[in-house]
């Protein structure tokens, strides 16, 4: 059977068998499909993200994910310090030593950043969950209003670890 996609050459990759289409290579079958009279066609392949302009809710999606794998690092880092200061007075203060370092404090900030933007998306998608928030303008306004209380949160309890030492 020979398949015409608009625009493109002909195509041999199907095989019809009575009603039964049979695919001559598995990749051709993601391929298949039949338009609005019954007629097999070839679909085409789906964009890449080349061809899509970011927008600030797939943004916000792709950081959600990456926060998750950071605050999962955060814990094991956790797990470390306390293990740690189970372990022995010695290997506390190496540990201690390590987080009062610049480089550590810059992974603190990091994992509190992670922590208060993944708190706050887990907010909004719960109230997506329970049905709030799905108009467009709302959802980038919400997706905004996450990133500026993921900032203030961030800087708020800086400041406040900061003051208290």
């Amino acid at each position: 059977m020979t398949l015409t996609v608009p625009g493109s050459k002909q195509v041999q990759h199907f095989v019809l068998k009575g009603d039964l289409v049979v695919v001559q290579d598995v990749r051709e079958a993601l391929m298949q499909g039949r338009n609005s009279d019954g007629k097999m066609v070839r679909r085409p392949l789906s964009p890449h993200l080349q061809v899509y302009r970011p927008q600030i809710s797939s943004a916000l999606s792709i950081f959600h994910r990456f926060t998750g794998i950071a605050l999962s690092a955060g814990a094991l880092l956790l797990a470390l310090w306390l293990g740690a200061a189970a372990t022995s007075p010695g290997a506390f203060s190496l540990a201690q030593a390590l987080l009062d370092s610049i480089l550590g404090k810059l992974v603190l900030f990091g994992f509190t950043l992670a922590l208060f933007y993944h708190f706050c998306n887990g907010i909004r998608h719960l109230l997506w969950d329970a049905g709030y928030g799905f108009e467009l303008p709302v959802m980038h306004r919400s997706g905004y209003a996450v990133l500026v209380a993921t900032v203030g949160l961030t800087v708020l309890f800086w400041g406040i670890f900061l003051v208290i030492g």
